[in-house]
């Protein structure tokens, strides 16, 4: 049986944000995930450090989170993290697929509480919140890929 795309190398995932973006990174072969770093995002973003962290990973898939509405329709964000997509795809030439990520922050958040009241992380570190987020939405993929995928950068 012939590897799939989706057997090997890595994937970088993205939390998109209009002032910042989590990152996190994660593997086919072991189907896990772990957080990166949150990078800013003003009136770009900061290209510089997604560079950095693509020639470090070298993944072979992005994935970027997808905030639909409520009854997943599309928002005025989700339509600003597909835009987003498209600049991944054409910077890195690399396939992009959108995952949805609805209520993705309120676990994120849950997440952060519990590291917190174990004392593992502190009020100074909530930047890793988005970093948090973008974990989540790759694991839940991962669980669920092929199906997770709910589009792909062609």
């Amino acid at each position: 049986m012939p590897e799939s795309a989706f057997s090997r190398g890595s994937i970088l995932a993205f939390d998109f944000g209009l002032r910042r973006i989590g990152i996190a990174v994660g593997q086919f072969t072991t189907m896990t995930a772990g957080s990166l770093e949150t990078v800013s995002h003003g009136k770009s973003p900061d290209w510089a450090a997604i560079d950095r962290l693509v020639n470090e990973w070298k993944p072979t898939q992005l994935l970027v989170g997808l905030p639909l509405g409520p009854e997943g329709d599309e928002t005025e964000m989700s339509r600003a993290a597909r835009t987003f997509g498209a600049q991944l795809h054409k910077r890195y030439t690399l396939p992009v697929s959108y995952a949805d990520e609805r209520l993705t922050s309120h676990a994120a958040e849950g997440r952060f509480a519990e590291l917190r009241a174990q004392g593992s992380l502190r009020r100074k570190h909530a930047r890793r919140l988005d970093a948090m987020a973008a974990r989540i939405i790759l694991e839940n993929w991962l669980q669920s890929t092929p199906g997770g995928a709910i589009e792909e950068e062609p």
